[in-house]
Parts: C-alpha cells; structure tokens; sequence
C-alpha cells in the first residue's frame, strides 16, 4: 500500500508542475508553488526530486497518467487501428492545450544528452504496454499484419510520435499539433493494416 501511496504522491507532484508551468512559465513557479498545488509537503518533494530541473524529465509520468485514464474508456471491441489513432488524438490534444512548447523541447533536449537509460524509451512506461497491447491484439484478431513483430511497431509506432512532437516543438508550435496528428497518423497506421486480399 505504501508503494501505491507514494506513486500517487509522485504523480500529484508532476501533474501540478506541469500544470504550474503552462500556466505560469517554468522559470516564474517555484517549488513552493508546486507543493501548495500538489497538495504535498516540501520533504515529499525533495524526496522524489532533487529540484525544480529534474522534473523536465517527468512529462512521461503526466503521459502515463493519461494513458491510464484512456485506457479506462477506449472502446474494447474498436479495430487495433482505430485504437491507436483515438489515444494518439487525445494525449496530443492534451499536449496542444497544457504542456509548454519551451518544456517539452527541454525534455527533448536533455533526452539528446542523457547517457544511459532514457525515460521516454523505457519499455516499462504504461505508455508502451498499452500499445503493445493493443497491436498483439490487432494481430490476433487479423487487424494488423503478422509479417512485423509486436515489438517492432511499437517501436515505430512510438518513433513516429515523437517525430511529430519534435517537428511541432522545432516550428515552435505555428500549427495545432492535435490537428496535424489526425491528417498523419492514419496515413502512417495505414502500413499496419494486413492486407485483405
């Protein structure tokens, strides 16, 4: 129980920085300000985070979070396809409305020069069991081509997500990244479908 307690305490942590950088900037919210928001005392944060930077590397929780809530609604018998094009179209959607453009370039930036284990490719993450899922599904059910292994277009999958958030971070957000995303994932999903012949 403890464990679950201190995830939650962890995730109310992230989720009200967040919140306090895209609504004031990150460099105008304080650590005190994040732990009024969160609910939280000063020694829970410092026991999760050393300081105000180490939670650049947190936006996988505040994804997460969001997978699990997605997780919760999605419609089980939806095709595999349609799955992935609804969880993408809702977190970008998020993305668009509540993550700063300058946060997620750092997070993107100090992933470029980490050494080591990199948050944003931890197979670990709700994120890509979710995903896998779905796909070992979709191949199950004839959804999906069975030529390509599971664990291969989970990778691409993921590598064409980030793609795009990279390329809306470098055009520092001139166009609606939840827009662009539906005209191009499933033009990308497409080469997931098996072939009905």
């Amino acid at each position: 129980m403890a464990k679950k307690s201190g995830r939650n305490t962890k995730q109310k942590i992230v989720t009200a920085a967040w919140k306090l950088f895209y609504e004031q900037g990150y460099d105008d919210t304080t650590v005190d300000d994040i732990v009024f928001e969160s609910g939280t005392s000063k020694g829970s944060f410092y026991h999760y985070f050393e300081g105000k930077d180490a939670l650049l590397s947190s936006l996988q929780f505040l994804f997460d979070e969001k997978y699990e809530e997605l997780e919760k609604v999605i419609d089980p018998e939806m095709n595999a396809i349609d799955k992935l094009i609804f969880l993408n179209h809702e977190l970008f959607e998020m993305i668009d409305s509540s993550i700063s453009i300058e946060l997620l370039a750092r997070m993107f930036s100090t992933q470029l020069v980490t050494h080591g284990e990199k948050h944003l490719l931890d197979r670990k993450r709700t994120y890509f069991k979710l995903i896998k899922q779905i796909v070992k599904r979709g191949q199950e059910r004839g959804e999906i081509r069975d030529d390509i292994t599971v664990n291969q277009m989970v990778n691409d999958y993921a590598m064409f997500e980030r793609a795009l958030l990279y390329d809306w971070c470098l055009e520092d957000g001139e166009y609606s990244l939840g827009r662009n995303a539906d005209r191009l994932m499933p033009m990308f999903l497409q080469g997931f479908r098996k072939n009905r012949i």
